[in-house]
């Protein structure tokens, strides 16, 4: 082998080696993750998770809130080009945003950033099953998640501890990292290269929140971290397993679109079942009532 072939081997090798190298840097020992509980009382634990993982720091966060708020707005004013924005005298809207009163409270919790979110529900006149929270609190139902589903205000708990626990997770934080990893070292190494530049920019965070699409993982953090937020605010966690049904059968039909990224409803539902233990307490308290009177009594129908 010529030795100019063998110094242009060797420097690839070192370009690549500097690559891993800067992204290790960037993310850190993140995915080495610890239990932990975020309760500041140890006796009252509730739902227990992992740490996040350091990744998220790739984004910035106030810059991917104001992405989102900015994409918040937009969809408000497009929806209510079509007259299809809640007015805030909408009995829906109403009471979507009297069960987000009664959640918002336990959110600093599972992240102190939110304590300065600047809340915010909206109710789109849609046919569509569907529901979200962007980051920094923006929380959008459609009308056809509660119409065709006939939801309680149990399970409208569920659905909306859950969105939530998304944006307190910064779980579209942490995605939208991976992918910005990928293109930080395609794009070092291109611009070594000299191929140009293939990273994306924050610019495009807005444009990504509402094709995001995320792991089962996430999933499943975000149905149990929902079901802490809900019983803490007063609503029976059951509801989780009814909510589940409502959505697997409907899913037999025509699947929701608020359940295409989702794990099946009979695992999660199995998943429920197995935390109930640890958040039943919690709503227990919340209400007023002993566990043992409550476990007796059937589950809160409306």
């Amino acid at each position: 082998m010529k030795f100019s072939a063998l110094l242009s081997q060797c420097g690839l090798r070192l370009i690549l080696i500097s690559v891993v190298s800067l992204m290790g840097f960037l993310v850190g020992p993140s995915f080495a993750h610890a239990q932990t509980a975020p309760s500041e009382n140890e006796s009252d634990t509730g739902i227990q998770v992992d740490k996040p993982s350091k990744l998220r720091n790739l984004v910035p966060a106030e810059q991917l809130e104001r992405a989102a708020d900015k994409q918040f707005n937009q969809m408000k004013r497009e929806a209510a080009q079509k007259n299809a924005l809640a007015r805030d005298d909408h009995p829906e809207l109403i009471r979507l945003r009297t069960i987000a009163q009664r959640l918002m409270p336990h959110a600093a919790r599972w992240n102190p950033a939110s304590s300065r979110w600047a809340w915010e529900v909206q109710l789109f006149g849609s046919n569509a099953i569907n529901a979200f929270c962007m980051p920094g609190g923006k929380i959008g139902f459609y009308l056809g998640i509660l119409e065709k589903l006939k939801l309680t205000d149990n399970e409208v708990a569920m659905i909306m501890g859950h969105e939530m626990a998304h944006a307190l997770r910064e779980h579209s934080r942490e995605r939208l990292a991976k992918n910005q990893l990928t293109g930080i070292g395609a794009g070092l190494l291109s611009s070594i290269l000299g191929l140009g530049d293939l990273g994306r920019t924050v610019m495009d965070y807005g444009a990504q929140l509402t094709m995001l699409k995320f792991s089962r993982d996430d999933e499943s953090e975000a149905d149990l971290i929902g079901l802490d937020i809900a019983a803490r605010g007063g609503f029976d966690p059951r509801a989780g397993v009814t909510l589940w049904r409502k959505m697997s059968s409907a899913s037999n039909k025509t699947p929701p679109q608020w359940l295409s990224t989702h794990p099946s409803g009979t695992d999660r539902i199995a998943e429920i079942e197995r935390h109930l233990d640890r958040v039943m307490p919690l709503y227990a308290k919340s209400i007023g009532v002993s566990l043992d009177q409550l476990l007796l009594s059937p589950p809160i129908t409306n």
